[in-house]
């Protein structure tokens, strides 16, 4: 068995210090809009306070994550601690599932029986939502491709939403008085956190449950792999996500009896056009005994036919 890995650093102190700072002004801005909503008698405003409630608990697993995606492997954790972002959005994606839950059953029940609101108080906490939550989105583009900062990110950005909405809610029942308008934006914020939790909760879901990274297919690494002289049949194919864009591949490849040197030179070439055209950087190939000279061929998972190199 031949294997070949990298464990590319993809998280940074940087962001770490974002996520923190950005705990510090969510908090900031829950009690201003918890404050300003019971006052000004939004349900927008408070919907909207505990909506960003969860963003503290969010905030402080993503970077808890962080932390542990940068630990070593030990005996019992063979591959590290890069799933430990995986499972904190997860986790996330399942607390604001229910919080829209929440607020949406509040939305309709002062939807129901809706209450005039001070339209000043609305905008004012909206601006400054608005400037909190668009702030921490632009600072965690950086760290988009990682799941565990792109479901804050989503979250945040889902925020910054909302505050634009309760600012234009604010304008609409200062020009028209009516009232329906804000528990209508509570419910319309409540759909935007259902919406963006189900597809992290689906995305984490699948990596977690070992699925092949999306956008990677089997058939062209296998062709890849074939690509390289000397390689006459691969199967066993296996490509799953460790962590933030760190995938893994296992696989048997077929040779002809070789020098150890040539073989080596087989196996480099393989892990280095995986790297090269899927960015797997972690690879295990176990080479096999081919026989008699033949036409190459690869073996899919999925059917038993043997295709033609």
């Amino acid at each position: 068995m031949h294997n070949a890995h990298t464990h590319p650093r993809t998280h940074t102190a940087s962001m770490r210090g974002v996520l923190q700072w950005s705990m510090v002004a969510t908090v900031g801005l829950v009690v201003a809009e918890l404050v300003g909503g019971i006052l000004g008698r939004s349900i927008a405003l408070i919907s909207d306070a505990v909506h960003n409630l969860t963003d503290v608990p969010t905030l402080m697993v993503s970077w808890a994550a962080l932390r542990l995606a940068e630990r070593p492997p030990t005996a019992e954790k063979t591959y590290g601690y890069h799933r430990a972002g995986i499972l904190a959005a997860f986790t996330n994606a399942i607390l604001l599932v229910l919080v829209a839950l929440y607020i949406l059953y509040e939305s309709y029940v002062r939807l129901r029986a809706p209450v005039a609101v001070h339209t000043g108080v609305m905008l004012w906490l909206a601006v400054v939502g608005l400037a909190v939550n668009g702030g921490i989105t632009l600072a965690l583009v950086r760290g988009r491709g990682d799941l565990n900062l792109r479901s804050v990110l989503i979250h945040n950005f889902g925020d910054a939403l909302s505050n634009v909405a309760i600012l234009a809610g604010a304008l609409a029942i200062r020009w028209t008085g009516a009232a329906w308008v804000d528990p209508l934006l509570g419910i319309g914020i409540g759909a935007l956190v259902l919406w963006s939790s189900f597809g992290i909760l689906r995305e984490s879901s699948h990596i977690l449950l070992e699925g092949t990274p999306r956008g990677v297919s089997i058939e062209a690494i296998a062709r890849t792999i074939l690509s390289v002289e000397g390689v006459r049949e691969v199967h066993d194919i296996h490509v799953w996500t460790l962590g933030a864009e760190l995938h893994a591949l296992s696989c048997h490849v077929r040779i002809p009896d070789m020098h150890m040197e040539e073989s080596e030179r087989i196996l480099n070439r393989i892990a280095a056009l995986l790297a090269e055209k899927f960015r797997i950087t972690h690879t295990t190939i176990q080479f096999e005994r081919a026989g008699l000279p033949r036409e190459a061929t690869l073996y899919l998972p999925d059917t038993e036919t043997t295709r033609a190199k």
